[in-house]
């Protein structure tokens, strides 16, 4: 099994829910007050038989027009058609933007040949949610035209991929544990989206159930620790993906 980190880039958020571009070499963060600073970063992983894409980062494209992702998805090698699953942890617009490709003012598939796999109340409350986090017109283009398959609660799904509904970021948010031979791969989306988040014990505001969210991370350093898993951290600043080390109650990511 391998992973690729697909880096979309560093961004500035406020309280329009707006996603802009942030360079901190040469933007100040000062001129941008009440913004969080957010990096986005979907992964891939190869399996021997199968390509998986963990979410799907803001769809946005370069100036000749091309899907960032599409972008980075070749630069390690493969080609979009390639990608047999995306796997959505869940939908809001930083993970579930590039499901589509805007081109001009038209809407295609991001992976025509993919399957999409959701967790179906997320799906469902996906259309009537009144955040900004949620584009509902993606979401409609998507059940007219792609491959669709809504996973209920917990389970498996093949061989290789087990997922978890966890909630706490959205009512609905689930976490994938991908396996293959010894290895294993787990992409906690937003509950578990920076290694930094293992260190310190808190209670997010943007989350759904802040105290479940907190406590569901140090569940899954643990079980990270003494399972060995190589956890995927979505908006890492510093390490994107890790070996989590428990003793005497400090985490560490190798």
């Amino acid at each position: 099994m391998k992973v690729f980190t697909l880096t979309e880039g560093s961004y500035s958020v406020d309280a329009s829910k707006k996603f802009v571009p942030f360079n901190p070499e040469i933007d100040n963060p000062k001129d941008r007050k009440g913004s969080l600073f957010i990096h986005v970063q979907p992964f891939l992983v190869q399996l021997d038989n199968s390509l998986l894409l963990l979410d799907t980062g803001l769809g946005y494209s370069d100036e000749q027009g091309q899907l960032i992702l599409h972008k980075n998805i070749r630069k390690v090698g493969f080609e979009p058609d390639d990608i047999e699953y995306v796997l959505m942890s869940h939908l809001h617009f930083d993970h579930a933007g590039g499901m589509i490709h805007r081109v001009g003012s038209e809407m295609q598939l991001s992976f025509p040949h993919a399957t999409y796999l959701i967790q179906r109340g997320e799906w469902e409350g996906a259309f009537t949610n009144p955040s900004s986090s949620y584009k509902p017109e993606i979401f409609e283009f998507l059940q007219r035209n792609a491959q669709l398959s809504f996973l209920d609660e917990s389970g498996v799904f093949n061989e290789n991929i087990q997922f978890e509904l966890t909630g706490a970021h959205t009512p609905f948010h689930q976490a994938f544990l991908i396996t293959e031979g010894q290895d294993k791969v787990f992409f906690g989306g937003d509950v578990l989206p920076e290694p930094e988040e293992l260190q310190r014990k808190f209670i997010a505001k943007y989350d759904y159930d802040g105290r479940k969210a907190m406590e569901l991370r140090e569940t899954y350093g643990k079980k990270a620790a003494a399972e060995n898993w190589n956890c995927l951290f979505y908006h890492a600043k510093t390490k994107s993906t890790g070996f989590v080390r428990h003793d005497e109650g400090h985490f560490t990511i190798i």
